[in-house]
């Protein structure tokens, strides 16, 4: 997920505070002491539950909620998991502060969270130094867990990777559309975005495909209408936009305006209600997204999941930050249970070895980069309702 600029001075004094607080913890890892001695086992939440991407994190914390409550009907080990949330309010600096808390104060045994890619890089060098296991549930980026040839052990995720999506997309676009020739419109400040577009590309053109035009925008830009009338004049087949829904709504919906009526399709940053609050039912349909589930999957593990959710939350039906969030609580509830302890260092090992975790959005197998290997999914937008299209295995 995305990456947000901040203030390099203030970013750095705050990760310099994160690294010394890591110093002055344990050196056996991390956790919450108290909880052998019979008390909760904390877990923290360092989500974006205000600001520009409310939505993800808001999405990602009834997930847990649920999953949590349906674990703690027997517990783990003996013990109820307690959630400790922190609202990182979509700014790196804040994830930051949570990480540090959450570590250094709170005590936690894991770390959930953050949604985006930018926020959760911001938090790696915290739970490395205080040895507590940090788990993304959609931070995509590629660099998480594993960057410069060297793995950051502490680090985690349930959803799979950036490349993935934009190789699926690619093949859609070619076998299923049948798309010879594609534009390209991402947003140039977006890490999430530039690795979505470069493997698209890659493969798109593998295949005999034609990029005609490649256009950017900037985070919190309103007005796409140039670029959008230079893709027009390229008439593509196809419209590739890695983005994000505060933007892609807006995209979408100038698009449609200015008469272009090409199949669009994005990934899972796309994937929030207030897409289509944003872009019109009506200028959604002809567009596809790559995702990590669907409520209209048949598989009954899916169904199970989507019944308890809407028993929950009054008939909301749930997206794949609410699937990733519940699967992430018991991704973390199911290494606690093997660990046989609330010990952080266990914990990390416990879900470095998970292997065949049957969760919600898949059956869940770690690779060497502690990245999911697992299926995705491709949805399309009928009438303002994502309807599933295919499953598309790894």
């Amino acid at each position: 997920m995305r990456q947000k600029k901040v203030a390099g001075i203030f970013a750095s004094l705050m990760l310099a505070a994160g690294v010394l607080a890591g110093c002055n913890s344990s050196t056996s890892g991390g956790g919450d002491k108290d909880a052998d001695k019979g008390g909760d086992i904390k877990i923290g939440a360092n989500l974006e539950l205000s600001g520009g991407v409310a939505s993800y994190g808001q999405s990602i914390k009834e997930g847990i909620d649920l999953a949590l409550e349906e674990i703690n009907k027997e517990g783990v080990n003996g013990k109820k998991l307690k959630l400790i949330p922190f609202d990182n309010k979509s700014e790196a600096p804040e994830a930051i502060n949570g990480a540090t808390k959450l570590t250094s104060q709170d005590k936690v045994v894991a770390i959930i969270g953050a949604a985006t890619s930018g926020n959760t890089k911001a938090q790696i060098e915290i739970a490395q130094s205080n040895k507590v296991p940090l788990l993304t549930p959609t931070g995509t980026a590629d660099d998480i867990t594993f960057k410069g040839g060297k793995l950051n052990d502490y680090v985690f995720r349930t959803c799979f990777i950036d490349p993935f999506q934009g190789t699926v997309a690619a093949n859609f676009a070619v076998n299923e559309l049948k798309a010879k020739t594609a534009a390209i419109f991402i947003d140039s400040a977006s890490d999430y975005s530039k690795g979505l577009a470069a493997s698209f590309k890659e493969l798109f053109t593998k295949e005999g495909g034609k990029i005609v035009k490649e256009e950017a925008y900037v985070a919190k830009d309103t007005d796409f209408n140039a670029q959008l009338t230079n893709i027009k004049g390229a008439k593509p087949d196809f419209v590739f936009i890695p983005g994000y829904y505060e933007e892609v709504g807006l995209i979408v919906k100038q698009a449609r305006e200015l008469g272009i009526t090409a199949p669009m399709m994005g990934a899972d940053g796309w994937d929030s209600p207030k897409l289509i609050e944003l872009a019109g039912k009506e200028a959604l349909n002809n567009t596809f997204i790559t995702n990590h589930y669907s409520s209209g999957d048949s598989d009954p593990k899916v169904q199970e999941f989507v019944k308890a959710f809407k028993a929950k939350y009054k008939d909301k039906s749930p997206d794949a930050f609410n699937a990733l969030g519940y699967d992430s609580a018991y991704f973390i509830a199911d290494a606690i249970k093997r660990a046989g302890s609330s010990d952080s260092e266990k914990i990390k090992k416990a879900l470095a070895e998970t292997d065949s975790l049957d969760l919600v959005t898949g059956k869940m197998k770690l690779d060497d980069k502690h990245n999911p290997i697992k299926s995705a999914v491709i949805l399309e937008y009928v009438n303002g309702e994502q309807k599933f299209k295919t499953k598309v295995n790894p």
